[in-house]
């Protein structure tokens, strides 16, 4: 496909409660004439992001990881592959990631898998600003610096908030951390009122720019550290391991795939696709225990960890742990208990880190909510845990009230709106919390206290 006839991909990127969401409902109710197809990246268990954007023509696709980075890439190339069985019915593809998300393996996608590169085209990053919290977001979050460091256009929201000079601050920040990205203030009436031509029909992003902030840009990045190929016979072996840095690890395990037995990369880029959904299962019989995918190590285990292992039949396996096997003294026992090597290995080096710190609690009831209880839990909850609220998002059904009521925060400040009657639709209170170190507990038994 020529480069004129390829899809353009908009991204738009920014921190929790930077306003993605509300550029994104400007660009699909603005009369620029294209169809355009969205899809949503969100963090978290219930999907919330999706419901919050005005009904598209095309259908909404919506994508859920656990780790927000390493993986989107694989959603990204099984999603974009679905769009173009349907590619007359689009023009444009606009991809809102989460706020915590890092751009830069979104925009790797549209570079290093040629099936991408050859039916879609990155028109651009687009960068909000929450200018109300950007000094403190700069401060708590690298995820805020490297999206402003990825974009092509910042857009700086909420300008209502703040006073010109400290816009212009703000600005100056911008320009230290992207010399080349076009800085656009939303008008102070209009939240995220910027005009289309300022977010669509960039022209193209700038990798030559990327390749300067991370040289690494274009070398894929894996949800695992380590590959190991080991020879495995009729009789089943022990994987041992004891607690680490990381309690919550994962451990995958795969067959040997044919023409890559000697190649960690080959094999590590097969695996990914198809543990993501990407391509079809690598082979039959892949995986070596009974459940599909990952297997958690118990969160807390305080002794060694032992799984029992039997493949399906003898051959070379391969081995893919999230982190360092020698973080964790990883290594696979026969019935001997003689420890097996590797007969093959690779190191593969994280492009990120994660904040083990920042997660979500995701909290769901069908019992309506009593209004007065609610408001003053949810009140508590800003003022004792605001600081540490990235974002709070999600919808409540009330007791006696017929309205759909949305909120929307951002540490210490939540907004409330209504999405009309909730019709034929089923009565659920969904809120979905995005912080560092939230009192889990708390927010569990607070939340369960407001149900009639």
């Amino acid at each position: 496909m020529s480069v004129s006839q390829r899809v353009p991909v908009t991204v738009l990127t920014g921190f929790l409660g930077s306003g993605k969401t509300t550029l994104l409902n400007r660009i699909l109710t603005e009369n620029h004439g294209q169809r355009i197809a969205v899809i949503e990246n969100e963090f978290g268990e219930i999907g919330v992001d999706q419901e919050l954007v005005i009904n598209a023509e095309e259908e909404i696709f919506e994508t859920n990881n656990g780790c927000i980075c390493c993986t989107v890439r694989g959603d990204l190339i099984r999603i974009l592959g679905n769009l173009m069985a349907r590619r007359d019915r689009f023009d444009r593809v606009v991809l809102e990631t989460t706020g915590l998300a890092n751009p830069g393996p979104v925009a790797q996608t549209f570079f290093v898998d040629e099936a991408v590169r050859g039916n879609f085209a990155l028109d651009g990053i687009v960068t909000l600003v929450d200018a109300s919290h950007f000094e403190q977001q700069l401060a708590d979050s690298e995820e805020t610096r490297t999206q402003v460091a990825f974009a092509d256009v910042v857009v700086i929201n909420k300008t209502d908030l703040v006073a010109d000079a400290r816009l212009d601050e703000i600005e100056r920040r911008i320009r230290s951390m992207n010399a080349m990205a076009r800085i656009v203030r939303s008008d102070r009436a209009v939240r995220a009122g910027v005009a289309m031509a300022a977010v669509l029909g960039i022209g193209g992003f700038d990798l030559a720019r990327a390749l300067e902030y991370q040289p690494t840009f274009l070398e894929p990045e894996y949800p695992f550290e380590w590959a190991g190929l080991f020879e495995l016979g009729s009789e089943p072996v022990e994987l041992r391991l004891r607690p680490g840095p990381d309690p919550s690890m994962k451990v995958a395990f795969f067959a040997a795939l044919a023409g890559e037995r000697t190649h960690p990369a080959a094999a590590a880029e097969r695996i990914f696709r198809s543990f993501s959904g990407a391509i079809e299962p690598a082979a039959e019989g892949a995986t070596l225990d009974a459940n599909a995918g990952p297997r958690d190590l118990p969160i807390g285990a305080a002794e060694e960890v032992r799984f029992r292992l039997k493949a399906p039949r003898p051959g070379a396996y391969w081995l893919f742990t999230q982190h360092l096997p020698s973080e964790f003294d990883l290594r696979l026992v026969d019935a001997r208990r003689v420890a097996l090597r590797a007969g093959v290995e690779k190191e593969f080096a994280p492009g990120h880190s994660h904040d083990a710190r920042v997660g979500s609690l995701s909290l769901e009831s069908s019992r309506p909510m009593d209004p007065r209880r609610f408001e003053a839990w949810i009140s508590a909850v800003l003022r004792d845990q605001g600081t540490r609220l990235y974002r709070l998002k999600g919808f409540v059904n009330f007791e006696g009230r017929d309205d759909r009521i949305v909120l929307q925060g951002v540490h210490m400040s939540l907004d409330t709106s209504t999405l009309g009657p909730w019709g034929e639709r089923q009565r659920l209170t969904q809120l979905v919390f995005i912080g560092r170190e939230l009192d889990r507990a708390s927010l569990e038994a607070g939340f369960h206290s407001c149900e009639t």
